[in-house]
């Protein structure tokens, strides 16, 4: 199956990057590297899309656009981005230089943290708090995911359309919650439990989860089993579902 390498860097940019201010508040590893700082980092994704981090005083947004970036790192395609997120390409800052220093020390030290929870030691998720930690993070990226997808890829969009309006909230029973949030078959990530919400997929703990972001259980069956529950309107959940057996081909 093609990879879209456009849908690429919207899930990396969303999706990935859009689990970095969840990690500042989790890890207190990612606490220690930004706290008390101030810098934000923009990312212009030619023809693609453009996003920014922005941190203060401790505490990270992810903001689409660029308005207010300290650090301005340009890509003219979307496959240097993600070449740039594989480790292999490094871009050119057009603006920054002055806060260059939080760029290549604090924010790289970050991404390292980040990758060590989504691409796990399978020896550190014995770890309680870690193995916690690491399917919280996961939950987020395939929220941000999810809509790259679905704004995106051809697959993706064509189940879109089916969407009505209205937030499909996904959550992790006793644990944490997530939300798509549908408006003319755009899909918006919502990372925080959505106080209203049209449908409803729950897992029943922290483990079903895990397992079913790595691909080791299959959602069909978990619903037969009562592992995970919905509710609310059907269609909703299934067609956000049909685009999360994506998410997995644009992660791998």
């Amino acid at each position: 199956m093609t990879i879209d390498q456009k849908t690429l860097a919207c899930v990396n940019l969303f999706g990935v990057f859009g689990a970095i201010p969840e990690l500042c508040l989790l890890s207190d590893e990612a606490k220690e590297l930004v706290k008390g700082k101030n810098a934000s980092i923009g990312f212009d994704i030619k023809n693609t899309a453009s996003a920014t981090l922005s941190f203060v005083n401790g505490a990270c947004t992810l903001t689409e656009g660029l308005d207010g970036a300290d650090i301005l790192l340009p890509f003219s395609t979307p496959e240097k981005f993600n070449r740039m997120i594989d480790g292999k390409y490094t871009p050119i800052p057009r603006k920054g230089f002055t806060k260059i220093s939080f760029l290549t020390g604090a924010f790289m030290k970050l991404t390292d943290v980040l990758t060590k929870y989504l691409r796990p030691d399978p020896k550190a998720l014995e770890d309680p708090e870690f193995f916690r930690i690491s399917t919280l993070l996961t939950l987020h990226v395939i929220c941000g995911a999810i809509c790259a997808i679905g704004n995106n890829d051809k697959v993706g969009r064509a189940s879109a359309s089916y969407i009505v309006d209205g937030v499909v909230r996904l959550s992790i029973a006793g644990s944490e919650a997530v939300g798509v949030s549908a408006k003319n078959h755009i899909l918006t990530p919502v990372h925080s439990d959505p106080a209203e919400f049209m449908s409803c997929m729950e897992f029943c703990d922290l483990a079903l989860a895990h397992d079913l972001f790595d691909g080791k259980v299959n959602a069909v069956v978990c619903v037969g089993q009562g592992k995970v529950r919905i509710s609310g309107m059907i269609s909703q959940v299934d067609n956000v579902n049909r685009i999360l057996d994506r998410v997995a081909l644009y992660l791998a």
